[in-house]
This record gives structure tokens, sequence and C-alpha cells, in this order.
């Protein structure tokens, strides 16, 4: 048997998909262990993985070099046993049933693609600002915050709060929004939440700034898993219902 038809093989075996899942499944065990008890991680959730993995020492991140690995080879996995239940089952009199398990690892691949990206190309900040504050923008673009509001409830706690902003490019007005705590705001591929205000000594308002370009990726890649599974259920019901 030539290397090509082991490869082939080896990406085709169900088999193979369940040694890698298990060998996933002891990595991250492990880094569930490891992360809460060193320092080095703290930083993980403000940078995109890969900037942060090339910034850290490889015997703190060799665990997550090896979950990317075993990823790839998942993905690979799945491709290739989709395609070969396809070639197979083609012609079949319930393809319907045939394709509804693809459009589920169609779904998986999206998601993990939604995460790829998001892993290279992530943004994430916080800042605290006034009325007046102008933060710039990484798309050449500034956002300029007016009047904080705040709205007590009966006990005289905050119990509602938001900020008026306007993003301005080249110098000239682009839009205006308010954005709240169930409501932020989203322009440019920036996402703008206000987190938190005070309001002594004068009004001041946490917000954060965030980019995360698989996230659409990752909503297909649910949905499409969503209707995969309940297609299959539908599906295997019907078939294994009685007649009559």
């Amino acid at each position: 048997m030539g290397i090509l038809q082991k490869i082939v093989r080896f990406l085709t075996s169900l088999r193979t998909a369940i040694w890698l899942l298990l060998a996933l499944l002891c990595i991250l065990l492990y880094g569930s262990i490891i992360m809460p008890l060193r320092e080095e991680f703290q930083g993980l959730h403000m940078a995109p993985l890969f900037q942060w993995l090339a910034e850290s020492p490889a015997g703190v991140t060799w665990w997550l070099w090896a979950t990317i690995g075993v990823l790839s080879l998942l993905t690979a996995n799945t491709l290739f046993c989709s395609v070969e239940s396809i070639i197979k089952k083609s012609g079949t009199r319930n393809m319907l049933l045939v394709l509804s398990p693809q459009v589920i690892h169609i779904g998986f691949l999206f998601v993990l693609l939604g995460h790829l990206l998001s892993s290279y190309g992530s943004f994430k900040a916080t800042a605290y600002v006034t009325q007046g504050t102008v933060l710039p923008l990484p798309n050449n673009e500034s956002v300029v915050f007016g009047e904080i509001h705040a709205d007590a409830g009966p006990s005289g706690y905050i119990a509602d709060w938001s900020a008026d902003i306007r993003y301005l490019k080249g110098g000239g007005l682009s839009r205006m929004d308010v954005i709240g705590p169930n409501s932020p705001s989203f322009h440019g591929g920036f996402g703008i939440y206000i987190k938190t205000v005070e309001f002594r000594p004068f009004p001041v308002a946490l917000v954060e700034l965030s980019r995360d370009p698989g996230a659409i990726w990752a909503l297909v890649g649910g949905i499409l898993f969503l209707i995969g599974m309940t297609a299959l259920l539908v599906l295997k019901i019907k078939r294994e219902r009685p007649s009559g």
C-alpha cells in the first residue's frame, strides 16, 4: 500500500476521529489544570491567540500548539470522512438522511473557522471615559463620548445607564449612537460596550472596544449544526416509526 493510500485511509478512519478526540480531551484537561496556576495566562483573553502564542515561551504554550495540531488533523478527518460518505452513499433512496450528518460536519468546520479567524484578528481593549473623551479606532476613525446617563431605582442604586457616542471619520461626523448595558454599538467591524458607570466626583464610564472577525462564521456554523441535528433526528424518528 502506497504512502498516499495510507494517509487517505488514516484520514477516513472513524478510529482516527476517536483517538483524536481522546487526545484533545486529555490536552484540554491538562490545560484547564495548568492555566490557573501560571500567571502567564492572565493576558491570554486580552490579545489574539496567535499573537499571544508568539510572545510566550514554548514551555508554557506547548499544549495549545498541540491542541491546534490535533484540531487540524480532526478537521482533515472530518472533510475526508464527509466526502467518502457522500461518494459511497450517492444514489441512495434517502439522500437527506445521508446529507444531514454532513451538514453537521460543515457546521463544525465553520465553528472552527470562526475561532481560527478570531485567533488571528481579534482585538479587545478597555478604557475609562468621560464626556468629551475621544478614542481612536484601529480603522483610522475615532469615537467621541457625549453625555453619560444613569437611572436610579427605588432603592437609590443605579439600575440602568447609557452614553451618547459619535463616530468621526476624516474630521467629519460619520454616525451617532447610544450604548447601554445590553445595547452595544457596532461600527466598522468593531463593537463598543459600556460596562459600568460612576458619578463621584464626575460621570465616568468603563467601556470595552472589541473586534471578533470570526463571530459571524461561528454563528453560521452553529446554525448549520442545529439544522443538521434537527433534520437527522426527524428523519431517524420517521424511519423508525412503524407504518400505520
